[in-house]
């Protein structure tokens, strides 16, 4: 297999565990009305500590890369040590996409463990790989597919909680009012986050990592301090990406097993392989 088309595939693949995010909403939004900060702040706080707690939940997603990949993902993650969990991700357009069409693969199930990232292909392309259907991206080894980028970190980041203490670092966090999402009550937050005045200093160097300049961010938080809803809208330095996710069932059962051994080829072996016969 072409070292190129391993390329293009991992980076599709690994799209789908940034992309915890769903856009099918039909919920209306309200006109916006700014509040002060300060008010929005203890509130935020507060949902950032107990969707922390609820360690996990059922997420269902969409992300949209510009005209390279659009994809939805719909499953349950964990962040109680790390992130675990497991997606059904589906391509559903773009030009990476459409590779991987080519390559017989229109969704895969995803597995996020201690030690690395799973990604299931299905059988056409496990064909034109030898046979197996797993692949292995160590933590480790996903800094050599990012051009130095932490993609590792990128992923840990994406739990719900993180969203909320992005919003805190944003430098005009607003309250939008009540809304009503999946049914039930919530209120909405705003904000913009740019990178350069982003205190945290660890998620600071994880957003430069991502080559993240700008970032709209709205969240909405249910009665029980919750997020149920967020919608981000970054600015990289290879373009636009427009998330959205939806999360309940906080508390779900999350068990992920490590795919058997004789099924799964490692990442770093494949690229090895692949360059060494690029045809």
């Amino acid at each position: 297999m072409k070292r190129t088309t391993v390329w293009v595939t991992t980076a599709a693949a690994l799209t789908g565990l940034t992309a915890c995010t769903s856009s099918s909403s039909s919920d209306e939004p309200q006109e916006r009305r700014p509040a002060s900060a300060p008010a929005a702040l203890p509130a935020l706080r507060t949902a950032e500590r107990s969707t922390e707690r609820a360690e996990t939940a059922r997420v269902r997603s969409t992300t949209v890369m510009g005209t390279q990949l659009s994809l939805t993902a719909d499953g349950v993650l964990a962040w109680r040590d790390g992130l675990s969990g497991s997606l059904t991700i589906d391509y559903t357009g773009g030009t990476a996409a459409e590779t991987m069409r080519d390559l017989g693969v229109t969704s895969m199930e995803a597995r996020y463990l201690s030690d690395a990232y799973y990604a299931r292909m299905g059988d056409t392309f496990a064909a034109k790989t030898g046979g197996k259907h797993w692949f292995r991206y160590a933590y480790d080894d996903l800094k050599t597919l990012g051009g130095g980028a932490d993609l590792a970190d990128q992923m840990r980041s994406t739990t719900p909680n993180q969203s909320v203490r992005l919003l805190l670092d944003s430098g005009d966090v607003r309250e939008l009012g009540r809304e009503t999402v999946d049914g039930q009550a919530a209120t909405h937050y705003a904000g913009t986050v740019r990178v350069g005045d982003v205190t945290d200093t660890e998620l600071r160097r994880r957003l430069q990592d991502a080559d993240v300049t700008a970032e709209t961010l709205d969240i909405w938080i249910n009665e029980k301090n919750l997020l149920v809803k967020k919608v981000e809208k970054t600015s990289t330095t290879n373009g636009r990406v427009t998330q959205t996710a939806h999360y309940s069932d906080y508390g779900v059962k999350v068990a992920v097993r490590k795919p058997p051994a004789a099924d799964t080829e490692d990442f770093k072996a494949l690229l090895s392989q692949s360059s060494t016969n690029p045809t």
